[in-house]
C-alpha cells in the first residue's frame, strides 16, 4: 500500500496558532466595535439630551429677559399717548423711534382687538406672512415663537393700559421678539458639538447646517413632519447623524420642531482608529506567534524528525545511526525505547543469524560430506585397482576414467562453494553478447556427464540484439547451472533430457526461458527452491546450482523463478538487465569486440 503523506506537525502547530491569533483578534474587534458603538450612542444621546437642556435654559434666560425690556417700554407713557391717537398712520411713525430703542429683531404694535397697526423686523419688511403670525401670538398667551416668511423669532406680549394695569383701559398690545439665527443657534451647538434645525411644516427656518444638508434633512419625512420617534439615525450627503427632535407647535404660531442632530464621523473615525490599531496589533501578534511557534515547533518536531531518520535507517540495516537525546521529555523518552529496542533486535538478529550460520553450515556439511565422500571412495577404490597388475590396458583407461570423473566432480563443488561465498561482491562488468555466453554455456552443459544423450535445441534471435553490460563469467555460471539442472531433473528419472532454450530482449531486460521434460518441481520444495542446500530426486548436488543462477540474476537487475511445472514440462525463467547504452562517443573499437563477441 503507497504511503499517504500526512500534514506536518510543524505546519499543523502554525496553522493552529495562526488561527487562534485570526480568531482571537477578530472576536476582540468584533467586542470593542460594538462596545464603542454602543458608548458612541450613548455619549451621542446624551449630548442630544444636554443641547435640548440647553436651548431650553437659554431660551428661558432670553425669554425672561425679552419679557423685562417689553414690560418697560409697554409702561413708556409717551407710547401709551401714541396709542390714544388711535391713527394708523400716526402709530406706524411714532413707533419707529420705540423699535429703534427696543434694539430687538422685531417690533409690533396691535390695537385692542389683536389687528396689527405696526410691525417691523430687521433685514428686511415685515409682510403678510408675518403679520399672520403675530396676529396668532395674540390669541395665547402661551404662544412664544412667531414663524412667519421662512424666519423664526422669539416673542414677548405686554398689553398695553391706560392707567394700571389691573383697573385702567386696554389700549393695545406691544410685541418685542429675537431672531432665531444660525448664530443664535450656535450657542447651543458649539458646547456639545450638535447640529440645530428648526423645522416648520416640513421647512426649514432656522438651521446650523448648510443649505445642501438642510434640503436633505426636509427630504426626511418622518423628522420633517415632526412625527414623534425616539432617537433615531440619519444619513445626511456622506456622514451619518443621530437625530432628537422635539415638538414645539404648543408655544409657537405655526408648527414648529426642534431637530438636533448629532454626527457620527468623529467618532466613527476615532473607531477606525481603533480598528486599526486592533489589526495591526493582532498582525504584529500573528508574526511573533508564527516566529515564536515555528521557533519552538522546530525544537519540538526536531528530534522527532531525527528519530524518524533513525527508524529508516534501522529498516534498511543501518543499526549506527544516532538517536537523538534531546527535545522534550516524551522525545527523550521515546528515544530512549527505541534505542533499547533497536539494541534488542539487533543481538536478536546477530543471534539468529548466528543460527542460521550454523544452521547453513551443518546443511552445507551434510550435503558436502555426502558427494565428497561419494567421490573420494571413487577415487580410493578405483587407485586401488590400478595397483593391480593384471589389469588391461582398456580396463585401466575405464577406471583412470571413472577417477578423473571423480576429481572433476569434486573440483565442481569446490568451485560452486566458492562461488556461492563470493556473491555480492563487486563484479566487472563489460558489453557482453547474452547468445554468445548462452552457447559456451550449452557446450559446457553437453561435456557434463549428466548430460549424456541430452538435446539440446537452441532458440534466439540476432546476437546484436542480445548485447547487454554483465559479468560474463558470472551469467555464463548462471546459464550453465539452470541448463544442468533441467538435464539432472529428467536424468534422475531415468529418460533421456529435451531441453529447449529461448532467448529474447523485452523492455530493456534479457529474458531467457529453459524448458525440460522432467515430471516437474515437487510441491514440498516449490517455496524453498532457490534456498541454497535445496535439492530432491538428484543423486549428486550440492542444492546451490539454482541459488547461484538467482542470486547472479538479481545482482544484474532480474531475478530467476520457476515460470510453471507440470508433468511433462518445466519452466524456469531468468530475466536480466541490458544496461546497455552505446553512445556515438563509443569508439569503433569497441563496438566491434561487442559484435564479434
Amino acid at each position: 500500500m503507497q504511503n499517504e503523506r500526512g500534514i506536518r506537525t510543524r505546519v499543523l502547530l502554525v496553522a493552529a496558532m495562526a488561527f487562534i491569533i485570526a480568531v482571537v483578534t477578530s472576536s476582540s474587534l468584533l467586542l470593542v466595535r460594538h462596545r464603542l458603538l454602543s458608548q458612541v450612542n450613548d455619549d451621542l444621546s446624551r449630548d442630544l439630551t444636554r443641547s435640548v437642556t440647553t436651548f431650553q435654559d437659554l431660551q428661558t434666560e432670553r425669554l425672561a429677559a425679552l419679557e423685562r425690556e417689553n414690560a418697560l417700554l409697554a409702561d413708556l407713557p409717551s407710547l401709551k399717548a401714541l396709542m390714544t391717537s388711535s391713527d394708523d398712520l400716526t402709530i406706524q411713525d411714532g413707533s419707529v423711534e420705540f423699535w429703534r430703542v427696543s434694539g430687538n429683531d422685531l417690533f409690533a404694535l396691535a390695537d385692542r382687538n389683536g389687528r396689527i397697526v405696526a410691525q417691523y423686523a430687521k433685514g428686511e419688511r415685515a409682510d403678510a406672512g408675518l403679520r399672520a403670525g403675530l396676529a396668532s401670538l395674540l390669541t395665547s398667551s402661551s404662544k412664544r415663537y412667531l414663524v412667519g416668511d421662512g424666519r423664526l423669532f422669539a416673542c414677548s406680549v405686554q398689553p398695553l393700559y391706560f392707567g394700571s394695569n389691573e383697573t385702567g383701559t386696554l389700549l393695545g398690545y406691544v410685541i418685542s421678539g429675537i431672531a432665531i439665527e444660525r448664530s443664535t443657534l450656535r450657542q447651543i451647538s458649539e458646547p456639545t458639538g450638535v447640529e440645530v434645525t428648526f423645522l416648520s411644516s416640513g421647512k426649514t427656518v432656522a438651521s446650523t447646517l448648510e443649505s445642501s444638508l438642510q434640503a436633505r434633512l426636509e427630504g426626511q419625512r418622518s423628522l420633517a413632519m415632526g412625527v414623534p420617534q425616539a432617537e433615531t439615525s440619519v444619513s445626511l450627503g456622506d456622514d451619518r447623524y443621530l437625530a432628537a427632535t422635539q415638538d414645539l407647535s404648543y408655544g409657537a404660531s405655526a408648527p414648529l420642531h426642534l431637530v438636533v442632530l448629532k454626527s457620527f464621523g468623529p467618532a466613527e473615525e476615532s473607531i477606525r482608529r481603533i480598528d486599526r490599531l486592533v489589526l495591526i496589533a493582532g498582525l504584529f501578534s500573528l508574526l511573533l506567534g508564527t516566529a515564536l511557534m515555528m521557533t519552538l515547533s522546530q525544537a519540538v518536531t526536531k528530534p522527532i524528525e531525527e528519530l524518524a531518520k533513525g527508524v529508516r535507517a534501522f529498516g534498511v540495516g543501518d543499526g549506527a545511526h544516532r538517536v537523538p537525546r534531546y527535545g522534550t521529555y516524551e522525545v527523550r523518552e521515546l528515544s530512549a525505547v527505541f534505542a533499547g529496542m533497536r539494541e534488542e533486535i539487533q543481538q536478536a538478529n546477530h543471534a539468529l543469524l548466528e543460527s542460521e550460520r550454523l544452521a547453513t553450515i551443518g546443511r552445507m556439511a551434510s550435503s558436502v560430506s555426502h558427494d565428497l565422500r561419494h567421490y573420494l571412495a571413487a577415487v580410493y577404490a578405483n587407485a586401488e585397482f590400478l595397483a593391480s597388475a593384471q589389469l588391461s590396458p582398456q580396463e585401466r583407461a575405464e577406471i583412470f576414467a571413472d577417477i578423473r570423473a571423480a576429481v572433476h566432480g569434486t573440483t565442481e563443488m569446490i568451485e560452486s562453494l566458492l562461488i556461492f561465498s563470493r556473491t555480492g561482491s563487486a563484479m566487472r562488468r563489460s558489453p557482453e553478447l547474452i547468445s554468445v555466453l548462452l552457447e559456451r554455456a550449452t557446450v559446457l552443459v553437453r561435456a557434463h556427464p549428466d548430460a549424456v544423450g541430452a538435446t539440446f535445441e537452441i532458440r534466439h534471435g540476432s546476437p546484436v540484439d542480445t548485447a547487454a553490460v554483465v559479468d560474463g563469467k558470472q551469467i555464463e555460471r548462471a546459464f550453465y547451472n539452470l541448463l544442468l539442472n533441467a538435464c539432472q531433473s529428467v536424468r534422475s528419472e531415468g529418460r533421456a533430457a529435451e531441453v529447449v532454450v529461448s532467448l529474447e530482449a523485452h523492455e530493456g531486460q534479457i529474458i531467457l526461458n529453459v524448458v525440460d521434460n522432467g515430471s516437474g518441481v515437487p510441491e514440498g520444495i516449490r517455496k524453498t527452491l532457490f534456498d541454497p542446500f535445496v535439492s530432491e530426486g538428484k543423486q549428486k548436488g550440492t542444492g546451490l546450482g539454482l541459488t547461484l543462477a538467482h542470486r547472479i540474476a538479481v545482482e544484474h537487475g532480474g531475478e530467476v523463478i520457476l515460470l510453471s511445472t507440470r508433468p511433462g514440462e518445466t519452466i524456469f525463467q531468468m530475466k536480466v538487465a541490458q544496461e546497455l547504452h552505446i553512445s556515438p562517443a563509443t569508439s569503433a573499437v569497441d563496438r566491434d569486440k561487442v559484435v564479434a563477441e
